[in-house]
């Protein structure tokens, strides 16, 4: 995503990392098996308190939007749930967001160019660098970012399990031994048990599949952007408009999806882990729930 980003126009000279398996390879090579895993801590810390904000608000939230009476949450009730808990994630985790990227970035530069040497040091520099505003550096294209990938990722997942349920085309050994599992419901976390054999393992993987790739397509070109300025210095970018226009520039239309196929695996491979563990723990509690009544 940061690949070129210097010269306009590009020369092919500049280019170092040429598909998903030369980019792995090219990274092994010149900076070691570990440097897949750069900013490894910072992506941590940005799941935890992003993730279960984003994720964690959304059936609460959609309920707000809710009308009262209503017997299903509409469209407009999730796109708007999924908006408004992306833009509050984003505000209070964008700290981590902008050391991941910038730590990750770090990686690439020969030992004495790099700005850190470490996730706290990370903190520690743009802080005095660039003041507490550079930890929220790239606010606004984050908030469009994830406020796009929420509604991607959430309210599609929601609407493809909703689908299969009525169609009952997942339904599986374990529905036809008659186990218990969340009704169709518009929502993620249904308020009533009820027997619904199409709601398995296999419905939330293409659910979740499905979703990481719709995430990807909407949010590719705002991702891209928002990458770019959050690892830029001070002053190479008057704002998020210049960056975009100098990524258009340089790269085209084309530069808006650079790193379609990595961001695709990586959200589709997200989705897939933490749909299947969301749905899973709900059905935990939900047989707690049970066993107790």
């Amino acid at each position: 995503q940061i690949q070129g980003e210097v010269r306009i126009p590009r020369s092919t000279s500049t280019v170092e990392y040429r598909g998903v398996l030369g980019t792995l390879s090219t990274m092994v090579r010149t900076e070691g098996p570990r440097s897949l895993y750069s900013g490894l801590a910072a992506g941590l810390q940005r799941q935890m308190s992003f993730a279960s904000i984003r994720i964690g608000l959304y059936d609460s939230v959609k309920q707000l939007y809710t009308p009262k009476g209503a017997e299903s949450t509409g469209l407009a009730a999730r796109v708007l749930a999924g908006c408004t808990t992306g833009a509050v994630a984003v505000t209070c985790a964008q700290p981590t967001d902008v050391v991941k990227v910038r730590f990750q970035a770090n990686g690439a530069l020969l030992d004495g160019a790099r700005r850190y040497s470490g996730t706290v040091d990370a903190y520690r520099t743009i802080a005095r660098e660039e003041g507490v505003r550079g930890l929220w550096r790239g606010t606004l294209p984050n908030i469009a970012r994830n406020a796009i990938v929420n509604c991607g990722e959430l309210v599609t997942y929601d609407l493809i399990k909703d689908a299969l349920l009525r169609a009952q085309l997942m339904t599986g050994e374990d529905g036809a031994r008659g186990g218990r599992s969340q009704a169709p419901s518009p929502s993620l976390q249904p308020s009533t048990p009820r027997l619904c054999p199409a709601d398995n393992v296999p419905c939330h993987f293409v659910a979740a599949f499905g979703a990481g790739f719709c995430a990807t397509m909407v949010a590719s070109p705002v991702d891209v952007v928002k990458t770019r300025y959050m690892n830029a210095g001070p002053g190479q970018y008057r704002n998020v408009l210049s960056c975009l226009i100098a990524l258009l520039m340089q790269d085209g239309l084309t530069g808006f999806y650079k790193g379609f196929v990595p961001s695709f695996l990586r959200l589709s491979s997200w989705n897939v882990v933490m749909f299947i563990s969301y749905e899973q723990l709900q059905r935990a509690a939900v047989l707690a729930w049970l066993a107790q009544s």
